[in-house]
Formats: structure tokens, sequence, C-alpha cells
């Protein structure tokens, strides 16, 4: 028993490492699981990250049929119906995952809203208007905000308001920056996150997005216009969730007065270029970071 129990531990530290590694690995305009974190905090985050991050993989990466995908998505909902029916899981990942949810009290319908967003991402590739996108944040972005909170035991209904008005807003981020990149992927069905509606009423059509993707055009004043609106939109809903970064304290109110100010700090950066995303997508330098933990200290 003991000789088990020493693996088991073995297995979980060797997991919650590899996720560590997986969050520092990967490049991210928003800080995920840093060491302004307490450290007791870093490994359940990084976990929380390493779960979507593979299961959003699943639904982007490589050159997997749609079936397959599908199929990938479908294993980490087996493994999470486990969980739910205190049965232990067939992978060690999700042992560790699991063992950490146990202990730490976290909700699972969070992991099965990420699951259902990723498996939408394999067959929805358009969005019809403001309120489809959001729906989808809700899903695809706002889990992580209230799993984070359920881990630092400030998941009153007022900072899941304010949790998910940040979370969304910086899906919407991530959309505006990722234009070109998301319109790449899966050939011949290619997706854009843009509104359908949106796009008609500024004169805009798929063929123009192409346009610019393949032939690297300085975009026209229809474009610049479309960005600008929905920057200043996007803004407005960060602005909405501002209040959290004051009301968690200490070194979580630090990281996510970071988070929020990394989110303006992009905005700022897409509207210098009159939201040409095509030929400047925006990335966060030393100088920005210098911003942004500024801003972060000084609580703005």
């Amino acid at each position: 028993m003991v000789n088990n129990c020493s693996k088991f531990g073995e297995t979980s530290i060797a997991v919650a490492q590899e996720s560590l590694d997986l969050a520092n690995r990967h490049y991210e305009n928003f800080p995920v699981a840093s060491f302004f974190l307490p450290e007791h905090l870093r490994q359940p985050i990084a976990l929380i990250y390493s779960f979507a991050r593979q299961a959003d993989d699943f639904a982007d990466e490589g050159e997997l049929t749609i079936e397959q995908r599908l199929n990938l998505l479908s294993g980490f909902r087996d493994e999470l119906d486990l969980l739910q029916a205190y049965i232990n899981p067939k992978t060690a990942f999700f042992v560790t995952l699991g063992q950490m949810i146990r202990e730490r009290k976290l909700p699972l319908s969070p992991f099965y809203d990420l699951l259902d967003a990723f498996s939408q991402d394999v067959t929805k590739t358009r969005y019809a208007d403001y309120d489809d996108v959001l729906d989808y944040c809700t899903r695809s972005a706002n889990p992580i905000g209230r799993l984070l909170l359920h881990l630092y035991h400030q998941a009153t209904p007022d900072n899941i308001q304010y949790s998910d008005h940040i979370c969304s807003a910086l899906q919407l981020i991530n959309f505006l920056q990722d234009i070109a990149i998301d319109f790449k992927k899966n050939e011949g069905k290619q997706r854009i996150y843009l509104c359908q509606d949106e796009l008609m009423a500024f004169g805009l059509t798929e063929q123009t997005i192409k346009s610019y993707v393949n032939a690297a055009l300085a975009t026209d004043e229809n474009w610049q216009q479309f960005m600008h609106f929905n920057l200043r939109r996007t803004h407005a809903l960060l602005n909405a969730g501002k209040p959290l970064g004051r009301i968690l304290k200490g070194r979580i109110g630090f990281e996510m007065r970071m988070i929020i100010a990394g989110g303006e700090r992009i905005l700022h950066k897409i509207s210098v270029v009159n939201g040409d995303v095509f030929n400047y997508r925006p990335t966060l330098n030393c100088w920005d970071w210098t911003i942004v933990f500024s801003k972060a200290l000084l609580k703005l």
C-alpha cells in the first residue's frame, strides 16, 4: 500500500509539473500561473490550463478529421464522467486533475462547458450576431474565470459577474488579434468569429478577409471602422469587470490586474494600427509588460 501511494504521489507530481511546463511553453498575451501567484495556486491553475490547452488543441491542431477531433474530446468527457461518478479515471492526467478538483472542491460543470465549446469549434465556423458570439464565450472563456474564483474562495455572485465580463472580453480580444490565424485553420472551412450581421453592416464580406489574409493588403476605411467599433465594445466589456482587480486582495488581485492590463494593452496595439491585424498581429514585448506591470501595481 505504501509503495502504491508513493507511486501515485510521484505520478501526480510529474503530471502537475508537465502542466506547469505546458503553461510556460505556450506564448500567451496574458499571464498563466505566473510567479506573481501564491505558490500553492500555481499547480492547480496549471492543471486547469493544461486541460483547456489539450482540449483546444484537439479541436484546432494537426490534420485530424472532424470525427477524430470529436472522439478525442469525447474521451475527455468520458474521463469527467468517471470523476463525477467517483470512479478512478483511466489516465494519469485525469487522476491528478481529479485529485486537485476534490481537494479544492471545484465544480465539474465549467470543465464540461469548456469541452462543449471546443466541440462546437469543430463543427461551427460562423457566428450570426453578437449574442451568438457571447454564447460561445460563456462556455469557452467564462468557465476558466469561475474555476479560478472557486480556487480563490471568492466565487460570490458579484465576483462571478465581473469575472464573466473580463473573460468574455479576453476571448473577444483573442478573436480580434487572431482573425488571420483562425481564417487559415482547417483549409476550406475557415473559422470567422466576427459577427456576420456586423460585417455586412460595414460593407465587408468573407472575400474581404480572404484578400487581406492572402495578399497582405493595407486595410480600407470600412475595415478600420469595423475594427474600432469592436475595440470600443470589447474595451467597455473589459472595463465592466475591472472592479474585480481591486476586490481580490494580495497577489491574486495583482495577477488579475495584470490580466486586465494585458488585455487593455492588446486593444491599444490593435487600435494604433487601425485594426490591421493581418500585417501587425499584436504581441506584448518587454516595454509592454513594463506598462502592464506598472498599471497592475498602481491598481489602474
